[in-house]
């Protein structure tokens, strides 16, 4: 319960037009400061329990390990991570590329799911919470590769779970 409020709150902070990425290119010491703030954590795990989940945990425990294995008693950057999970992957899923629409936009998207008869459509844009004049810049170029699972009527969740990536504006 109490990871789950930390990420509404992060989710708050995040929702505002004067958030920032997770990862980004600094220039000042002011700048590494801020970064490491409680929205890059919280956003950073909740980010690596959906890859977790979308992977399942075998895979991701496979990845993790790679990326322990490969980088022991060194240092590494963020995309050591995802090129490590592509390596357990073998090319079925773009890790890497998943990933960085996640850690380099600020913010979250707003998935909208429309249901007419059998046809399911999806929907993303960027949700806001509040509009700041003062730091607005347009966001509308912001694309998600957004792993949604879902079940159906012949499967329960922990039986069988489906998985669609949502790459685009929209899809069915």
């Amino acid at each position: 319960e109490d990871f789950l409020n930390l990420i509404f709150k992060a989710m708050m902070k995040d929702s505002l037009n004067s958030s920032h990425p997770v990862s980004s290119a600094v220039q000042s010491s002011e700048q590494i400061e801020e970064m490491f703030d409680a929205l890059s954590y919280i956003k950073g795990a909740s980010l690596l329990l959906m890859l977790k989940h979308y992977l399942t945990n075998d895979v991701f425990q496979a990845g993790i390990e790679v990326y322990l294995h490969n980088h022991n008693y060194g240092s590494a950057q963020s995309d050591d991570l995802w090129d490590s999970m592509n390596e357990i992957t073998n090319g079925t899923l773009d890790v890497k590329k998943l990933m960085k629409t996640w850690i380099l936009h600020k913010g979250f998207p707003l998935v909208t799911v429309v249901r007419k008869g059998k046809i399911i459509s999806v929907q993303q844009e960027k949700f806001l919470y509040r509009m700041e004049p003062e730091n607005w810049t347009s966001d509308a170029s912001y694309l998600w590769h957004i792993p949604l699972t879902y079940i159906t009527s012949s499967c329960n969740f922990t039986h069988c779970t489906n998985a669609y990536l949502l790459d685009q504006k929209s899809g069915m």
